[in-house]
């Protein structure tokens, strides 16, 4: 994951300052392949981070919460690209998402090894 994001941040002057359209489509191409080796995995790093009292509830629960804050980039990308270009506005808010996920990502906790299953002794049964 962490590779994924730090390379789509070197990607991103392919992305938006291609001087023609198949640099334009490579950019595009390569930024999405980037991201979605960071992103399409996050639901099981989240569920890897969880604790396992809370692991039916508190992935999709942190997944949603971060969708809900993610909706208020729309705004945030408007703003901006009245003040500066479109193209510059989403350099800025993408380059912002993936050093902020790299840093996440880096920083956060790793749980190697984790099984998820319970112990047979924790098992309710009803008869």
């Amino acid at each position: 994951m962490a590779v994924a994001v730090i390379l789509a941040i070197f990607i991103i002057p392919v992305w938006l300052l291609a001087g023609g359209s198949l640099w334009i489509a490579v950019g595009a191409f390569a930024m999405q392949f980037m991201v979605q080796g960071a992103w399409g995995i996050i639901p099981a790093h989240i569920n890897e981070l969880s604790p396992g009292a809370l692991r039916g509830f508190f992935p999709g629960f942190a997944y949603q919460l971060g969708v809900l804050i993610a909706s208020g980039v729309v705004y945030v990308e408007a703003v901006l690209a009245e003040h500066l270009s479109y193209a510059s506005s989403m350099e800025i808010l993408a380059a912002s998402v993936l050093v902020l996920a790299a840093i996440v990502i880096l920083a956060g906790p790793e749980a190697k090894g984790i099984h998820f299953h319970e112990d047979q002794k924790n098992d309710v049964t009803v008869n």
